[in-house]
C-alpha cells in the first residue's frame, strides 16, 4: 500500500522504534498519524511535526481499551503494533514469571487485541481505497525482533513472547487476506531504543528500523529483516536450524555483553 494520503495509528508511539515510525510516516506524507501510548507517556516530543499528529492514551492489553480506539478511530488504513517490552530474564533463572506474563500481555496479547479491534475498520477502509492488488488497501504491520527466530536463554522469556507474536502474524494474516488487509512482520536486529539500553552490543538506529519496515510494505513483502544479525538468523534458521540453536545458546542469563555474530 502507498504510505503517501494514508491513515495510520501507531502503538507505542511515545518512545523507541514507535516514535520513529510517527516521524517518518509524517515525512512519507501520511494525512494522519495517531499516535498512542499509555496514560504516563510523554508525546511532547511529537508537537513538532504539525496538525497530522493525534496523540491518545490507551492500554493495548485492555479489549474494551482498543475498542474505544477502533471506535474513534474509525479512518485508519495501517495499524503498525509498536508497543512491547523486553526483561533481561532466563526462562529457568528468573525469580518468578511476573515479567515473562507481561511480555507476553503486551507483546503477543496487546499486539492481537488490537488486530482484533481494528480488523473491521481495515476491511472497511481498504476497500475504499481500492482493496487487495491496488496501490490503495490496508494493513498491519507488527513489529516483531530477530529473536522471534529462535530462543536466546539470556532474553528467554521475551523471545518466547515474540515467536508467539510471529505465529499470531501468520495467522491473522491469512484471516484478514480475503478483505485484502495485508499483514507484514518486521524482524529488526537489536534496536537502540531505552528499553534495551543495559546491553553493550552494536545497535540499530530505530529510524533505519521505521523506514526499512515501510519500505517493505510499499513493496508488499509480507517479511522484512532488519539490520546484518537479523538477516544472518534469518539465513541460518533456513540453512541450519540446529546451528542457530547451538549460537544462541552460548549466550546463557545474565549476559549484558553479547558478541557480534558474523557469517
Amino acid at each position: 500500500m502507498n504510505i503517501e494520503g494514508s491513515t495510520a495509528l501507531v502503538t507505542g508511539a511515545a518512545g523507541g522504534i514507535g516514535r520513529r515510525f510517527a516521524e517518518a510516516l509524517i515525512a512519507r506524507g501520511a494525512a494522519k498519524v495517531y499516535a498512542v501510548d499509555l496514560p504516563a507517556s510523554d508525546f511532547g516530543f511529537l508537537s513538532g511535526l504539525g496538525r497530522g499528529i493525534v496523540t491518545l492514551r490507551g492500554d493495548v492489553t485492555r479489549e474494551a481499551e482498543a475498542a474505544r480506539l477502533a471506535g474513534g478511530c474509525a479512518d485508519v488504513s495501517l495499524l503498525i503494533n509498536s508497543a512491547g517490552i523486553f526483561g533481561l530474564a532466563g526462562l529457568i533463572a528468573a525469580k518468578d514469571l511476573g515479567a515473562a506474563r507481561r511480555e507476553m500481555e503486551v507483546n503477543l496479547w496487546g499486539s492481537l487485541i488490537m488486530c482484533r479491534a481494528f480488523a473491521p475498520v481495515l476491511g472497511a477502509n481498504g476497500a475504499k481505497n481500492g482493496g487487495a492488488g491496488t496501490s490503495g488497501g490496508s494493513a498491519i504491520m507488527n513489529i516483531l525482533s530477530e529473536a522471534a527466530r529462535v530462543c536466546v536463554p539470556f532474553a528467554g522469556s521475551y523471545c518466547v513472547s515474540k515467536a508467539a507474536a510471529w505465529n499470531m502474524t501468520q495467522g491473522v494474516r491469512a484471516e484478514l487476506a480475503g478483505q485484502g488487509t495485508h499483514v507484514l512482520a518486521v524482524f529488526p536486529a537489536t534496536t537502540d531504543t531505552p528499553m534495551v539500553g543495559m546491553l553493550d552490543m552494536d545497535k540499530l538506529d530505530p529510524a533505519e528500523v521505521a523506514n526499512a519496515a515501510l519500505d517493505a510494505l510499499e513493496q508488499g513483502l509480507e517479511d522484512i529483516s532488519i539490520g546484518e544479525h537479523a538477516l544472518h538468523m534469518e539465513r541460518l534458521m533456513q540453512s541450519d536450524y540446529k546451528a542457530l540453536e547451538k549460537e544462541s545458546a552460548e549466550i546463557l542469563p545474565g549476559a549484558t555483553a553479547v558478541s557480534e555474530i558474523t557469517d
